[in-house]
């Protein structure tokens, strides 16, 4: 079994994620837990401490194997793209300092991976990961997870894909 972690990246709620796939089965893929990391602090600095410390209690608690994170999107305001790189950065960090691989992936792969169509909304994503992870519907309240969620399922695919390739 390998527990893998996706994260989706934000100043003010980081999303996470955490699903359990089997070597045994090709496919086999099993939600473990979600959550969000709210960040209350005024500044930018303290907002990236927050993030960098509850992503490390999340990696020491679910001991994940590999980590998937959303890359940067092309964002209309260039402050907003700045502070979202520093928080990939803090993210990042915490998983390298726990020798964690780490994979990225576009919002438009994973909206591929997971709904089939690069342009799926979040309402869409959030259905389609709780069909695909057996979840029911209401299970997962915040949108932050349910894409962090998808997150891990487009790493699960690709990982079996590149498996099958090998």
């Amino acid at each position: 079994m390998m527990v893998i972690c996706g994260i989706d990246p934000g100043t003010r709620v980081t999303g996470y994620g955490v699903l359990e796939i089997s070597s045994r089965s090709a496919g086999s893929i099993a939600y473990v837990a979600h959550g969000v990391i709210r960040t209350g602090a005024d500044d930018l600095a303290g907002r990236l401490k927050e993030i960098f410390l509850g992503l490390s209690e999340v990696f020491r608690e679910y001991q994940p194997g590999e980590v998937a994170v959303e890359t940067s999107f092309h964002a209309l305001n260039a402050q907003s793209a700045l502070k979202l790189g520093h928080a990939r950065g803090a993210i990042l960090l915490a998983a390298a300092l726990q020798d964690i691989p780490i994979f990225e992936y576009t919002p438009t792969e994973v909206k591929k991976a997971t709904c089939g169509y690069g342009r799926a909304d979040k309402e869409q994503i959030h259905t389609m990961v709780s069909t695909i992870l057996h979840l029911p519907r209401n299970l997962v309240s915040s949108r932050d997870a349910s894409d962090a969620l998808a997150i891990g399922v487009c790493h699960s695919s690709c990982r079996r894909f590149k498996e099958l390739v090998q």
